[in-house]
């Protein structure tokens, strides 16, 4: 390792930091959001979310995304895990939710909850609709993954934490599909790879 210094006057090379995305504007986009483990995971098994705890995120996060946030989408799995509407960004935001689902009639009611059972692009027209100008913000893996089938996803906007969960839901689960290129809205360089570099805690 080098012990060099810097010579007096002048300020040491400062170190590289990561550039963060932009924050987040209200302007009718189809949202794609999550959380997500390092190895690829938006939820444990069965929809488990304990393992979201002990990180730090940028100060003001939460807040932003709940102003900026018309009307959430999500699918059935995930809504009979988290029924609650008044849960999303921890009571922070209240709207218009949309479930998808194939069997609407044996949901049980929800407060501020609409299940709809129709097609993909159906249910974001009318989730954005109801988003009145803000963002659609879609809370589903396998709902995402067919809105990017379908050219339907305006933004991927992920919040990756250091830890490897090893099972789980994934955010994208397409065995046999060919890879979706993405514009990385980070910085400058748009084909820019991302270094995340992390240590086993306590070592």
């Amino acid at each position: 390792m080098s012990t060099a210094k810097a010579p007096q006057g002048v300020d040491p090379m400062p170190a590289p930091q990561l550039a963060d995305t932009e924050r987040q504007t209200a302007a009718g986009k189809v949202l794609w959001h999550f959380t997500m483990s390092l190895d690829g995971f938006v939820a444990g098994p069965d929809h488990a979310m304990d393992w979201m705890t002990g990180f730090s995120f940028r100060a003001g996060l939460v807040e932003e995304y709940a102003a900026t946030t018309g009307a959430v989408l999500g699918g059935r799995d995930g809504f009979d895990a988290y029924p609650d509407a008044g849960g999303i960004y921890g009571g922070a935001w209240q709207g218009p939710v949309f479930v998808l689902t194939h069997h609407p009639d044996d949901a049980p009611p929800a407060t501020g909850v609409t299940f709809l059972n129709c097609d993909v692009a159906e249910a974001v027209r009318i989730g954005l609709e109801a988003a009145g100008g803000k963002n659609l913000e879609v809370l589903s893996p396998t709902i995402g993954r067919q809105l990017l089938e379908r050219g339907l996803i305006d933004e991927i906007d992920l919040h990756i934490v250091p830890v490897l969960l090893g099972d789980g839901i994934r955010l994208f689960d397409n065995p046999g599909g060919v890879p979706v290129r993405l514009r990385l809205l980070n910085g400058h360089d748009h084909a820019a790879a991302v270094n995340v570099r992390c240590r086993p805690v306590g070592t």
